[in-house]
């Protein structure tokens, strides 16, 4: 089998081939390795060698061989014959075209000599005019071809490459460890400069400074509003560990050592708080500085319209401020501005002007003419402005007139309009109460006459028409019979002292509470009955106790009518209000069971504690006072009043007023203690007791005490010598 000994470039050698080219043309060797260089490096740019440079000669060219076909058998070794080369004025030089020479592997472009006068000629090949055709040569053996390509250093480089990470890792950690132990400088927590410090030195100084703002309230404010909480109230605490830990200790997070080698500066502080509970602050906060919004409204200054603009108002985002508090209770500003939302009114500008131009200024525009068959009454603006007033539903005002306001209105402008009833009546009649039946009358429908005027007062016609109807009194004969003013619950009487001027004003007194109705949960006032207190009123000037001292004063005696009344509420179990016993003992009265009263200054209130009506009765009669008080039996009630006791004696007091009664005196002062005991089916509801201190009735002189005996002057010694 044949042997290809093809070299990159070159055309097939045989080994006699081989031998003619060393005898011909010398050896091959290293020495040889420049000329053949600077050969090569001539022929490949085209320029023409210099007269020392080596060419190929027509002699280095190579016949083109045929390929064997295929089929062809093999020749055998050494049936190859030697191929002298052709000579350069061979007619039969076989010219190869350039650009049809093949490429591929194991092919390289020829080489050419240059083109002289001793150069065979170039013939194209026939339809190859585009191309440049030349003779094939043949490449001489390079001395390079000797040596074989030299293996690449594998592994080196990464070798090289895991030392260096290594090292840097090492160092890394080192340093990591070795500012591990500090605070980094520059660190700064809430204002409290730690950088530097160990941990626990850092800890010693913001648990010390930081102290005050940690347990003190935390002002807050919305605007101008001003408010606080308690941060122990919330559990809002300031967490010194979890604030220093990640900032000491070891650590391989970059950011972290960074800041050791440059500087840490601000540092949020951790925080631990009860969140429900510091909502529940910052609601009870937004409810105390919410700003609430200004609705749009209408209000009637005599018959003209006064418009209210709407403003809107502020509301505490109280999921916001939960953040603002939280992050910047130790840092922020104070007092620390919590976050807000607008709250927008609901009536607005645009439903206010409508409701003014539609509504308010139409009513008062002229008078409103109501007739009920042929009566008639006519309603000034003024007196339909008093009647109307302005209500939201839901963004628009509505208008509205008060119906029994207008009812009263016209039957005043007409009487004769309406036919009407009479409430009922309980009164004393044959020494016990009686209810004098309610009558019906002709009235009007409130809530239609209501709707008939605002329609005719909003509209060009102007006149309402509506029909009477029939019309229950305010107080009716089932409303009288519902209070229960039947029967007698408690009478109490006191003596009174032979003093017609002090008895006319007891008189007068008893005709303005008697028949008074007290109903469930009302409070009885002898003030607010009896009074004004003046000669108009019935009542002249008759003898009082003032600052201790007996003098004169108009109403004089009306403390015996408050003592009746309150009397008759304490044993029927009713609550006291207010009472104040004398200063002094009148022996005419319970002791420790009687009260004063003083226009403008002392009351006696008492307020019915049953579910029924009660109603007073009083009168003088046989030389006492006597009082009542009707109605339905609701409580059982128990009183005792103890001894006297720390009894003081009366002495002589001087009064150096103008109108001074002088006073003989002997009745002592003493403390009495009274108590009462309230049962409801059989069962105590309770125990209530006071006591009250009396003084004594001293023997009184008018004018001013006498002067005290001067000191004797005591005798000097005598000086000695």
């Amino acid at each position: 089998m044949a042997h290809d000994d093809r070299r990159e470039g070159g055309t097939a050698q045989t080994s006699a081939d081989r031998e003619s080219d060393a005898a011909e043309h010398g050896p091959t060797g290293l020495g040889d390795l420049d000329a053949v260089l600077a050969r090569r490096s001539v022929l490949a740019d085209g320029h023409a060698p210099d007269a020392d440079t080596e060419l190929l000669t027509p002699e280095d060219r190579v016949e083109d061989v045929e390929p064997a076909d295929a089929d062809d058998p093999a020749p055998a070794v050494g049936d190859v014959e030697d191929v002298e080369p052709a000579k350069a004025d061979d007619a039969d030089t076989e010219t190869i075209d350039a650009a049809a020479a093949p490429a591929g592997p194991g092919v390289t472009a020829p080489f050419f000599a240059p083109r002289g006068a001793d150069a065979p000629p170039v013939h194209p090949r026939d339809g190859a005019d585009d191309h440049h055709q030349v003779e094939e040569t043949r490449m001489p053996p390079s001395p390079l071809d000797r040596f074989d390509a030299e293996e690449p250093r594998k592994g080196r480089g990464w070798l090289v490459a895991g030392v260096v990470v290594l090292v840097l890792a090492l160092a890394y950690g080192a340093a990591a460890w070795f500012l591990g132990d500090r605070v980094p400088n520059g660190t700064v927590v809430a204002g409290v400069p730690v950088g530097g410090m160990t941990q626990a030195a850092a800890t010693d100084r913001l648990e010390s400074e930081l102290g005050p703002w940690t347990t003190g309230a935390i002002p807050v404010s919305v605007g101008e509003g001003l408010s606080s909480i308690d941060p122990a109230g919330v559990s809002l605490t300031l967490d010194v560990d979890s604030t220093l830990d990640p900032v000491t200790g070891f650590s391989l997070d970059p950011r972290v050592l960074w800041g050791r080698l440059f500087g840490m500066g601000a540092v949020v502080p951790a925080t631990t708080v009860d969140e429900p509970a510091l909502d529940a602050a910052l609601q009870s906060v937004a409810t105390e500085l919410e700003v609430a919004p200004v609705e749009g409204f209408i209000a009637y200054d005599g018959a003209s319209p006064e418009v209210t603009e709407p403003v809107a108002g502020t509301a505490v985002d109280v999921e916001a401020a939960r953040a603002v508090v939280t992050e910047g209770w130790l840092t922020a500003e104070r007092p620390i501005e919590l976050p807000t939302r607008e709250v927008k009114p609901a009536v607005d500008a645009a439903a206010v002007e409508e409701a003014r131009t539609e509504l308010a200024e139409p009513l008062v525009s002229g008078p409103v003419v109501v007739t009920v068959g042929d009566e008639l009454a006519e309603l000034t603006p003024e007196q339909l402005a008093a009647a109307a007033s302005f209500t939201a539903s839901g963004d628009r005002l509505e208008l509205q007139l008060d119906g029994p306001t207008l009812a009263d209105t016209v039957t005043e402008v007409n009487p004769d309009i309406v036919a009407g009833g009479e409430d009922a009546q309980i009164v004393l009649r044959d020494g016990r109460p009686t209810i004098i039946p309610s009558t019906s009358g002709r009235g009007f429908d409130a809530e239609a006459l209501a709707a008939a005027v605002l329609e005719a007062g909003t509209s060009t016609e102007r006149t309402a028409e509506v029909d009477l109807v029939e019309a229950e009194p305010d107080f009716t004969t089932a409303d009288a019979e519902a209070l229960g003013i039947k029967e007698l619950v408690v009478e109490f009487s006191t003596p009174m002292p032979p003093d017609p001027v002090r008895t006319s004003n007891l008189v007068a007194g008893s005709r303005k509470v008697t028949g008074v109705i007290i109903e469930p949960g009302e409070e009885f006032s002898l003030l607010e009955q009896i009074a004004p207190i003046t000669e108009a009123n019935g009542y002249v000037s008759s003898g009082v106790v003032e600052d201790g001292f007996a003098t004169t004063a108009l109403g004089g005696g009306l403390s015996q009518l408050s003592t009746n009344m309150f009397n008759i509420g304490f044993l029927a179990g009713m609550d006291d209000v207010r009472h104040t016993p004398h200063t002094r003992w009148f022996d005419r009265y319970p002791a420790g069971r009687e009260a004063t009263v003083w226009e403008s200054s002392t009351d006696m209130v008492w307020r019915n504690s049953t579910d029924r009506g009660v109603m007073v009765e009083a009168w003088v009669a046989d030389g006492r006072l006597h009082s009542r008080l009707w109605g339905t039996k609701y409580w059982d009630v128990e009183t005792s009043t103890s001894e006297k006791y720390d009894i003081v004696k009366p002495t002589t007091v001087y009064n150096p007023a103008e109108d001074c009664k002088p006073e003989t005196g002997g009745q002592v002062g003493f403390t009495v203690s009274v108590d009462r005991q309230r049962y409801r089916d059989g069962a105590l509801f309770d125990d209530e007791s006071w006591t009250w201190t009396y003084r004594p009735w001293n023997h009184v002189v008018c004018g001013d005490p006498p002067a005290e005996d001067p000191e004797e002057p005591s005798s000097s010694p005598t000086p000695e010598g």
